[in-house]
């Protein structure tokens, strides 16, 4: 039966914890639609009035 490497000793809280220092969550950057001024993703539709680059892309 083959033995499977196993940590020598214990990984502290402070390592683990370092490990994990990108796992965070950040929030969607949101800007200001310059048509209707409802807040939206940059580089998207805006999904209350449907205008992008300053033209209308999607009948809403």
């Amino acid at each position: 039966m083959a033995k499977h490497p196993v940590p020598k000793k214990k990984t502290s809280k402070s390592k683990r914890d370092m490990r994990r220092s990108h796992h965070a969550l950040t929030a969607p950057n949101l800007t200001e639609c310059p048509h209707c001024h409802a807040k939206k993703l940059s580089h998207h539709i805006c999904p209350s009035c449907g205008y992008y680059d300053g033209r209308q892309v999607l009948a809403v």
